[in-house]
């Protein structure tokens, strides 16, 4: 039985709204289309390059107007194939931003959460962490003292979570000083003491130590404490390094939130460099893009835990990805990031304990209060990184 497809819908115009949430800025997309209420929401949040993002965004949208939004595939196509340039970190998160509005526009013409476009719903409820602050960058990044670290921990217990992430690991290089590992030992001693046996710590590297050696004088430090994986021991785009940590590291390891596609991502599974891969549906092609990614991760026998700094769009969409997506693991979130993080969108994600809640509502089911985010215009982002610059004046990776 054929089944009518209904009245024609086109894309009428690709806007952008910028939301500074203090350390980072937020770029919501919202995609308007010729059908009367009809409009999808999506997020294109890059740290640091705020006014790139937007200026792609606005050449790859007149490729798109005129076309029919829910042609997720073909779009996706048009401005990949026909921006020419193969597109970097920028263009691939301009695109990830369009991409989610258009899913958010698909479920809501169907009157269908997107989760179930992708594929059905796969588990009742999604497994999430946030980290020390409960989102606040200044905390995520600058928490060193053992007594803020006790405090903060402590905080992400009391909310529920039974998981946290944690940044301790120094700006180092090639190899490590002792006083630094007996630091981070003390520091990791305090948060397994505060939080207890059972729940889950996970260590972000950040790419900060400069060789295998380095990256595994850390782990062999933190393995004792049974941290659920760590994260970017070494830099991106040396597979073979990151395969001989994974080889040698007494704790799984996870990585990928600067690889761009599949196509980056291809050689990483391939060659077991990772226990758990991360792409950021923000930035790595959209959800589509996430769902291949998934899909290879998994004949690798690799899980997903998807990476997101982001803001609630952004975390609309990773959630009806984690629902759908079978090798799924565990959810980052930063919901604590500013006071006003659910004031920005209706319908926000509901959270029970450590564990986001599926939702019914058609579409990406969160709906942006554009009077309320006006209130926050965009301003330069904080350079983070001036920090990153050892006691001799060398610059190492942030």
């Amino acid at each position: 039985m054929s089944v009518p497809e209904g009245p024609p819908i086109r894309i009428t115009a690709v806007e952008t709204t910028v939301v500074n949430a203090e350390m980072r800025n937020w770029i919501l997309v919202k995609v308007r289309t010729d059908t009367d209420g009809l409009h999808g929401w999506g997020e294109a949040s890059l740290n640091w390059k705020t006014r790139a993002v937007l200026g792609a965004i606005e050449d790859l949208s007149s490729m798109i107007v005129g076309r029919d939004p829910r042609d997720i595939e073909q779009l996706v196509r048009i401005m990949t194939k026909h921006s020419y340039y193969r597109l970097g970190i920028i263009g691939a998160t301009a695109i990830s931003g369009i991409e989610h509005a258009l899913w958010d526009i698909l479920g809501k013409s169907l009157g269908q959460p997107v989760w179930r476009l992708l594929g059905g719903r796969v588990r009742d409820s999604v497994r999430v962490y946030t980290h020390l602050g409960l989102g606040d960058m200044r905390s995520v990044y600058d928490t060193v003292d053992i007594g803020q670290a006790r405090e903060k921990a402590a905080a992400v217990v009391e909310q529920g979570y039974d998981a946290l992430k944690v940044v301790l690991v120094p700006y180092g290089h090639h190899l490590t000083v002792a006083a630094e590992r007996r630091h981070v030992d003390k520091l990791m001693d305090a948060l397994r003491d505060t939080v207890g046996p059972d729940v889950d710590i996970m260590i972000d590297f950040h790419g900060r130590t400069a060789s295998i050696a380095a990256a595994l004088q850390y782990i062999d430090v933190l393995a004792p404490y049974d941290p659920l994986f760590c994260e970017e021991p070494v830099q991106p785009g040396d597979t073979d390094a990151l395969r001989e940590v994974t080889r040698r590291a007494r704790t799984p390891i996870a990585a990928g939130e600067r690889l761009v596609g599949l196509r980056e991502f291809l050689p990483v599974l391939a060659a077991k460099a990772v226990h758990v891969a991360q792409p950021d549906l923000n930035h790595t092609g959209g959800l589509l893009e996430g769902k291949r990614i998934a899909a290879v991760a998994d004949a690798e026998l690799v899980g997903i835990a998807p990476h997101n700094p982001n803001g609630p769009i952004a975390g609309a969409a990773a959630l009806h990805f984690d629902v759908s997506t079978p090798n799924f693991l565990i959810q980052e979130e930063m919901s604590g990031a500013v006071s006003w993080y659910d004031d920005v969108v209706r319908t926000p994600m509901r959270r029970v304990d450590g564990h986001w809640q599926v939702p019914t509502e058609p579409g990406l089911g969160v709906e942006v209060d554009e009077r309320e985010a006006a209130k926050h215009p965009y301003q330069p982002e904080v350079p983070h990184s001036g920090s990153a610059v050892l006691a001799d004046g060398t610059v190492v990776d942030w």
